[in-house]
């Protein structure tokens, strides 16, 4: 099936959204029983963690951790906002600059300043939106970014999506309780697939649109370890407790270039292979057999493939033994542990 299609369903009674792209499963999202990103706390400051520059704050759902704390004394209230899904046994990650995230708008209350998309070139078009940008945030200390899906979008739909945002930063930030809170809830799969996946695409929202539309099918594989590479390899990937290891295997291809092309395959194929299974953290990919001099290559083609990512990802290069590492944030939950 060639195209777009976004399917709105639930699976083992979860909330779900799956894109699939000529028949493809492109990505995936589900709800978990974790706190999702986007999440805003009213939390209390615990304790700080020397050392580290942090501090552990309490949440109405647990421990969390807030990186680069400076001036906050224990007892102290503040506003945080989930950044991630935690490890198991580890506190949730949290963030004291908060964004307020739409389809169109991103206001950001502690970075006054207007920007555009970099995606968006065309300078007649930059020009318009950043009037209808002037004259929402006119009056208002926040910062705003306009997102790429605001390109040839009418401007009366932007300013109601810019003012919604705007409205719902004052709320948080005029809030003036005193208890540890959940001020707002993250985002769960079907607003994140309205907000995230803009590209026209037809939207199923019938329930049973998972089974009738391949997604329980690709699912399958999913839950398995093994994705095939064009040319016969595979891709094993194996999440554990420290790390997701990844192994490249040729396959049935004995050629001389065998590992090249499949290392290269691999690196086209690894940003949408952890999507649609929610993995981040630390990525070990263990690759096949290839010569020291295609190793640049082999970087900018992995580099060039994350670019479209959604998810934020550091590439930390190789280890003496000839592996590749990657950090990846950890901004969905494990599709295999949300289905167990």
């Amino acid at each position: 099936m060639k195209g777009r299609t976004i399917v709105l369903d639930h699976i083992a009674g979860r909330e779900a959204a799956a894109l699939m792209v000529d028949g493809q499963l492109d990505d995936f999202l589900i709800a978990s029983d974790a706190p999702p990103p986007g999440t805003i706390y009213r939390a209390r400051a615990d304790r700080p963690v020397k050392g580290q520059g942090g501090m552990f704050l309490t949440t109405p759902d647990g421990p969390a951790f807030l990186r680069q704390v400076k001036g906050l004394a224990p007892g102290a209230h503040l506003l945080v906002q989930v950044t991630g899904y935690a490890e198991p046994g580890k506190a949730i990650p949290v963030t004291a600059k908060l964004l307020f995230k739409s389809r169109y708008a991103i206001v950001t209350p502690g970075a006054p300043g207007l920007n555009l998309s970099r995606n968006i070139r065309d300078e007649a078009e930059r020009d318009r939106l950043l009037e209808i940008a002037h004259e929402e945030m006119e009056g208002h200390g926040f910062g705003l970014i306009l997102r790429s899906s605001c390109a040839e979008v009418e401007g009366e739909v932007i300013a109601e999506d810019i003012a919604a945002m705007i409205a719902q930063a004052q709320q948080v930030l005029e809030d003036d309780g005193k208890d540890c809170e959940t001020l707002i809830e993250g985002d769960g799969p079907h607003v994140l697939a309205w907000r995230d996946w803009t590209d026209p695409a037809e939207v199923v929202t019938a329930a049973g649109g998972f089974e009738d539309h391949g997604v329980l099918d690709a699912l399958e594989r999913v839950r398995g370890i093994a994705e095939p590479l064009p040319g016969g390899g595979h891709l094993y990937i194996q999440p554990t407790r420290a790390l997701v290891a990844v192994d490249v295997n040729t396959g049935s291809d004995t050629s001389l270039a065998a590992g090249q092309k499949a290392n290269f395959a691999c690196a086209k194929l690894l940003p949408r292979v952890l999507r649609i299974r929610g993995l981040g953290g630390q990525i070990t990919l263990d690759l096949a057999p290839m010569a020291k001099k295609d190793r640049r290559g082999f970087e900018a083609a992995l580099r060039a493939a994350l670019k479209a990512d959604s998810e934020e990802t550091t590439l930390a290069g190789w280890t003496p033994l000839g592996h590749y590492e990657l950090q990846r944030k950890r901004g969905r939950v494990p599709v295999a542990e949300a289905l167990s």
